[in-house]
């Protein structure tokens, strides 16, 4: 190998004892196989930087396969978008393949298995099929066309072949085990009948073979040693390999299937089906949007290739399912951004900025380093004025102690000029800031060398020079999706956490040296964060996308979120130790404010889990996130409100039991209430001894109805 002085993982450490164990160097030959019914997205980056870099280190070929075997679902769209990400992100291929090559071989083999009685064509409907099959816990029985006698067979198979039936009538079934305890081993489909147009073999052929018939024989015809796929695979290597053992020459090379897991990403959904759905719903705008977890959203957003590599090499390879944080990726794009990207001024939320006594009239074109990063990068020169636009929120007319930007009768540097002085503002008849007047020190330009250039000051503002700026659309991209799973709760749509704040668009200025940009140039506008130039962008318009920002700002925010959770639960012990109503009042709308504020659902329910327990404290806030989150009872998992509704009607607390009682009363689903009809009247007929007149009330207004 390459280079063996790293660790191996374990993917390598496979093909480390294969090799030592007999097989070849020269016999290694990896394979990238897409199904092309979508755009590739960061998962599969992983893939083709786990594949093509064994291609590199063992020097061996990897091919690049498309595994086109349904053409309901594929297009040449797609094979164009693989091959060009494939590409883009660094990789070439051996050979260039298509399952579509071997449907010949494939309908022969198939056809060599029938007059082996391994197969047979099963004419059932789907639903009799999925009856007979069993369950994972009781075996399966025979289809009734299963001892069909081989003449019946070929002729049924080559029918099928032929285009004489319609699809859905008859399909080719392996012949191994119905009460095998692996499912997939029940006499799985080789091939259904689809009267559809195949993006390259056009109308030839009226049956398609199924993914798990195709997959191993296309990897024995190309000679694959090692087909690696994700770990929901696994169940399938028993029939990948029984499928090899029937065509298997001694003579050739025998592949083999190992799984890794999936690498799933934050925030966001790897599922080709649902960004589909994203896409056809106009959740985002194509699938090469920059909100987008494909390898084409994420360039058009500004990521680069050797950012997308790094990544997947620092997740690295494993055997168990995991879910990587969207920052991970972000502190790689950051890393790679750092060292290339150019530094630039511009101003998103523009206020004007005049310099009271700067010669009207006057410009000068001063001197900024391009990226300090980079030693070889250069300087540029920018134009200053007497009239600038700074960032509205770098300014505030009454600042606190610590603020460190520009107020009234305080200093600041402008980057790369002088010092200035807050001196006044303008205001319009609502009362909104349109101009700040300041004065500016004529010895303190920056790196002039004068004793005043090196005076030092509170703050740094960056800036643009009105006369000379480019008017430019910013697009401010945030996280697709609000919560850091939003596909993996059984009671919510993953759209439910589709972020609408995602997208901002404003209108900006930038310094005039980026009337020369093309798209996908990248660079950092100073103190805001790293933007890309959008294929949108024009010589007359130009259009930027937001990157990422200078530093984690979710971070902060999940930080945030969190502590309000923890000094809610601290907070809420007082609740049953004050004296009066409105103490209580007090502190519940503290805590309900708290808990309307976090909007991370994985937080909140994975709060409401942990306080599901005999504590009353525990309990009044779970019955406080029921009343105050964003989200309602039937968000969460049945068994967890049914058994928090049962334990707090049973709390030796009367504030416990208002609340849930108050709760289960706004709940709008009838049935889930009437599970706890009896325990309501049971405290009606028997109230507890501390049951308050409030609780009373509640428990006769709920009967009564």
């Amino acid at each position: 190998m390459a280079s063996e002085e790293k660790s191996l993982n374990f993917i390598e450490q496979i093909i480390e004892e294969d090799v030592k164990s007999g097989l070849s160097n020269t016999k290694l030959r990896f394979r990238f196989p897409p199904e092309p019914n979508g755009y590739l997205h960061i998962g599969h980056a992983s893939s083709i930087a786990l594949n093509f870099g064994l291609g590199i280190d063992y020097q061996s070929p990897v091919n690049l396969r498309f595994d086109d075997t349904n053409p309901e679902k594929e297009e040449q769209e797609f094979v164009d978008a693989i091959k060009k990400d494939v590409e883009w992100l660094g990789y070439t291929w051996a050979e260039e393949c298509y399952a579509s090559d071997y449907f010949q071989q494939l309908y022969d083999w198939a056809v060599l298995l029938i007059k082996k009685d391994k197969a047979y064509v099963d004419s059932q409907t789907s639903e009799e099929m999925a009856a007979q099959k069993g369950t994972p816990t009781t075996v399966g029985t025979d289809s009734p066309y299963r001892n069909r006698s081989v003449e019946e067979n070929l002729d049924l198979f080559e029918r099928m072949k032929n285009g004489e039936f319609e699809a859905g009538t008859h399909i080719l079934r392996a012949k191994i085990d119905m009460k095998s305890t692996n499912m997939l081993m029940r006499d799985p489909i080789m091939y259904r009948i689809l009267h559809k147009h195949h993006h390259r073999t056009g109308d030839a052929w009226k049956i398609y073979p199924m993914y798990d018939w195709a997959h191993g024989q296309s990897d024995y015809l190309e000679q694959i040693s090692h087909s690696f796929c994700t770990l929901e695979f696994l169940p399938h290597r028993e029939l990948y390999d029984w499928f090899l053992d029937q065509i298997f020459d001694d003579n050739k090379l025998r592949p083999k299937q190992r799984e890794f897991a999936r690498r799933n990403l934050s925030h966001t959904v790897v599922s080709k089906r649902k960004l589909q759905q994203l896409v056809k719903e106009k959740h985002v705008n194509g699938w090469d949007d920059p909100r987008m977890s494909t390898i084409s959203g994420l360039r058009r957003r500004g990521y680069t290739a050797a950012s997308l590599r790094n990544f997947a090499n620092t997740i690295g390879i494993a055997k168990r399912d995991n879910l990587i944080n969207v920052s991970v990726l972000e502190f790689c794009i950051r890393e790679d951004l750092n060292k290339i990207a150019p530094r630039v001024m511009a101003v998103l939320d523009p206020v004007k900025l005049v310099i009271t006594n700067y010669p009207e009239g006057k410009e000068e074109w001063l001197e900024a380093e391009n990226n300090q990063e980079d030693e070889n990068a250069g300087f540029r020169k920018v134009p200053f004025s007497r009239e600038l636009y700074i960032e509205r929120e770098d300014f505030l007319e009454e600042a606190p102690a610590k603020y460190f930007r520009l107020t009234l009768g305080k200093e600041v540097r402008l980057k790369n000029a002088y010092i200035i002085k807050g001196e006044s503002v303008i205001k319009d008849a609502e009362g909104n800031i349109t101009e700040i007047h300041v004065t500016y020190d004529t010895d303190s330009l920056s790196g002039s060398g004068t004793e005043a250039s090196q005076r030092k000051v509170s703050g740094t503002l960056h800036w643009v020079s009105i006369k000379h700026a480019l008017e430019a659309e910013v697009r401010l991209y945030d996280r697709l999706f609000t919560d850091e799973a939003p596909d993996s709760y059984k009671e919510k749509n993953f759209l439910d956490f589709v972020n609408p704040n995602s997208l901002e668009i404003v209108t900006g200025y930038v310094e005039p040296s980026l009337s020369t940009a093309q798209n996908e140039d990248k660079f950092q506008f100073q103190r805001l964060g790293y933007f890309t130039v959008d294929k949108d962008s024009t010589p007359s318009k130009l259009v930027f996308n937001k990157t990422v920002g200078l530093k984690d700002a979710w971070e902060e925010k999940g930080k945030k979120e969190e502590n309000s959770i923890n000094n809610s639960l601290k907070e809420i012990n007082k609740y049953f130790k004050v004296e009066t109503k409105p103490e209580r009042i007090a502190i519940e709308s503290a805590i309900g404010e708290n808990i309307k504020n976090v909007s991370s659902f994985s937080l909140i329910q994975n709060s409401l889990k942990k306080n599901i327990n005999n504590n009353k404290a525990s309990l009044l806030f779970s019955q406080f996130i029921l009343k105050y989150s964003n989200w309602k009872s039937v968000d969460f998992e049945e068994e967890d409100i049914k058994k928090l509704y049962s334990m707090s009607l049973k709390s030796e607390s009367t504030y416990v039991r208002s609340k849930a009682l108050l709760n289960l009363r706004d709940i709008e689903t009838e049935t889930f209430k009437n599970q706890f009809d009896d325990e309501i009247l049971k405290l009606y007929s028997n109230p507890p001894k501390n049951a308050s007149e409030r609780e009373n009330e509640i428990l006769s207004e709920m009967v009564k109805k």
